[in-house]
């Protein structure tokens, strides 16, 4: 049944903290319908205005968000993370509301691990994936920085001094360090799809893909 669900599918997200905000908005941003719902009037009165609808009301509640109709949703997202009994109870109505697609904020691994096991679809650790993601960054060497599972990760960088002035054969990338150049940006230049002619300049930046630890590697030759 998730599979069938429309790519411009309404979204129902409940919570308005950092996430819940960034998450409405940007889907707003995107032109998707949204419902945003959150137990402070404030917080719904100053998202009023931003997002399709806005709606106060406890969430908690079974009846309040039968009430408000999110039972007519195929997709939803708990994004209330401070407090784990309320964001479980929200999960729970969800699940038992028969959304089919639910998408939940977990601040630790077992709460997480509470959330998958009472149905929730996805689960989200965004504080634990920012300070990852900031980890990598701090060194300086990574512009950007994007871990997928299995250890896989795309990053934006500099091209580390050995590889410069080669093309990506004769630098041998791949062979030597078990890494992929995805797109090469050169300055003034939209990123393209790196071939293996491609020459990697001092100027460039250059994407790459790989496993986390092999790209730390890649990244501390220099530059």
């Amino acid at each position: 049944m998730v599979d069938r669900i429309k790519h411009d599918a309404p979204v129902l997200v409940i919570g308005l903290g950092r996430f819940g905000a960034a998450t409405a908005g940007q889907l707003d941003r995107l032109g998707r319908e949204v419902l945003v719902v959150d137990i402070s009037e404030a917080l719904v009165q100053k998202w009023a205005e931003r997002v399709t609808h806005a709606v106060q009301a406890d969430s908690r509640s079974l009846e309040a968000l039968k009430q408000i109709g999110a039972q007519d949703f195929s997709i939803a997202v708990c994004a209330v993370g401070s407090s784990v009994e309320a964001s479980v109870l929200i999960t729970a109505n969800l699940v038992d509301l028969k959304i089919p697609q639910i998408w939940a904020k977990a601040i630790s691994k077992s709460h997480g691990k509470i959330l998958e096991r009472i149905g929730a679809n996805h689960v989200i650790y965004p504080e634990a994936e920012a300070g990852e993601r900031a980890a990598h960054l701090v060194s300086g060497r990574m512009l950007d920085f994007i871990e997928f599972d299995d250890d896989f990760a795309l990053v934006k960088m500099y091209p580390p001094k050995p590889i410069r002035g080669l093309n990506l054969i004769d630098s041998g990338v791949r062979r030597k360090y078990n890494v992929t150049v995805v797109g090469v940006k050169s300055p003034g230049k939209p990123f393209t799809y790196a071939t293996a002619d491609t020459v990697v300049s001092n100027h460039d930046l250059i994407i790459v893909s790989g496993t986390e630890a092999d790209i730390e590697r890649f990244a501390a030759l220099g530059s």
